[in-house]
């Protein structure tokens, strides 16, 4: 006999658990209600057969009186459909009293320990499929993941900003500090490259006059593999005209309290080791006054190298000046960065893209902001005199030829669409899979992204 193609008019079975929740002991409600999902336990008690249906919504006891039912052929892992009566059994458990059984697809390997679930952490990440099926906690996650980016896409459109899509495919790279993954494309006969970051696209569409825009989008960067970074992630930056780094600052820091405050009922988290309140305002702190209080400051290149290396750091791979400041910054700063924080006011040669401030020429009206001792968000008020961003390009060239193979390549017809004028902005980015991991307390990318980068097995 061949299983059925489809089963339609199925309800939940969070809804007619709920159901079955309000009858008194014993009690059989007279609506007949259809369920469809798997089968992760069953016992046998004489004509009785008890089983476990689970679906995405939740698990489910179903009573299979033989009298009913007939046999149950029905294996571990078998998906099915039935039909039956939400009910209670004589112990409270809600349960549904099964009238009609029909397996819709019949499993062929065998279920890990459906007691101890998919406990090996690396076949977890491989065999997802696995992972979401024996284990509730992670299809709840990945749930959790998908509400919030639709709870912060609500946001920012509710606050008249425009969602658009941007090449993933790019002719010239940029808007990031990183590496690119290269493809070719055999009709045009030209390497083409996978996008580092949504920055410069967006940006043309503010000279464009859209003058509020976002997109949620993947980048990728061909970079190392560790707890927070992965080589493909999901962004999310906007960009909004008329605004400068202190606006961009408030609505950032209102937009996650409140999407917290949505989905967790609270502003508070628990992330790596550290509970924090992530209601607004946070704290704010110069990046300059951070270094100096570490001893880790100075323009000058050999001097900044000197202080580094009195304190044990390996500065070897540290080619550059700028190189060497975020060396100080992500050995002495981030890590104590615990309450929610935004360190500001950057150094010219880190922000290619930042507008200088009223006070100095060699600072930017920069920030990102660290939760319990990790960045999750960039944004500045952006440069938009095409003049001095051509300048930046070239200050960027220099510092790729003096070593910082991440250094910003330049783009040459970014620079011609500011000559058309670009409003005063501020820009945001942030990573969809850090806010992830924060909201839900996971040390580890690979926790929050449904198939991660993996190194093939011998």
């Amino acid at each position: 006999m061949r299983p059925a193609t489809r089963f339609p008019d199925r309800d939940d079975i969070a809804a007619v658990r709920a159901e079955a929740e309000t009858l008194a002991d014993g009690d059989e409600a007279p609506a007949s209600r259809r369920l469809a999902g798997r089968v992760m336990a069953r016992r046998d008690m004489g004509k009785l057969v008890f089983l476990d249906l689970v679906d995405r919504s939740g698990r489910i006891q179903l009573l299979c009186p033989q009298a009913r039912t007939g046999e149950v052929d029905v294996k571990l892992g078998d998906v099915v459909g039935v039909a039956g009566h939400p009910a209670k059994s004589r112990r409270g458990e809600p349960s549904l009293i099964v009238d009609e059984l029909e397996v819709l697809s019949e499993i062929k390997a065998p279920l890990p320990d459906t007691f101890h679930g998919l406990t090996d952490v690396e076949q977890r990440y491989r065999k997802r499929y696995l992972d979401l099926l024996m284990n509730e906690e992670t299809r709840s996650d990945f749930i959790f993941r998908a509400r919030l980016t639709a709870a912060v896409r609500r946001r920012l459109d509710d606050a008249g900003f425009v969602e658009v899509e941007t090449p993933v495919l790019q002719t010239q790279y940029g808007g990031a500090f990183g590496r690119p993954f290269v493809t070719h494309h055999n009709q045009l006969d030209q390497d083409l490259y996978l996008r580092i970051a949504l920055e410069l696209p967006l940006k043309r569409l503010i000279v464009g006059g859209l003058e509020k825009v976002y997109e949620v989008g993947r980048v990728f960067r061909n970079e190392g593999v560790d707890y927070k970074h992965n080589p493909e992630f999901t962004m999310l930056e906007w960009y909004e005209a008329y605004v400068d780094y202190h606006d961009t600052m408030a609505r950032f820091e209102q937009l996650i309290a409140d999407v917290t405050q949505e989905l967790l009922g609270t502003t508070v988290v628990t992330w790596r080791g550290h509970t924090v309140d992530l209601k607004p305002p946070w704290k704010r702190v110069k990046l300059v006054d951070a270094l100096k209080e570490h001893g880790v400051w100075s323009e000058d290149e050999a001097e900044l190298r000197a202080l580094l290396e009195s304190k044990g750091v390996d500065t070897t791979n540290d080619k550059t000046w700028s190189l060497l400041v975020d060396h100080a910054l992500t050995n002495y700063v981030e890590p104590r960065l615990v309450e929610p924080t935004f360190l500001y006011d950057y150094p010219v040669r880190l922000s290619p893209f930042a507008r200088r401030t009223e006070e100095s020429e060699s600072i930017v009206e920069r920030f990102e902001g660290f939760v319990a001792g990790t960045e999750i968000c960039n944004a500045f008020s952006e440069l938009n005199d095409a003049d001095e961003q051509a300048e930046r390009f070239r200050m960027q060239a220099e510092e790729g030829a003096g070593g910082n193979v991440e250094a910003e390549p330049g783009d040459a017809d970014y620079v011609e669409a500011l000559t058309y004028g670009m409003p005063p902005a501020g820009g945001m980015g942030f990573g969809i899979d850090r806010l992830a991991m924060m909201l839900l307390g996971k040390d580890s990318i690979r926790d929050v992204v449904l198939f991660p980068a993996l190194r093939e097995r011998g």
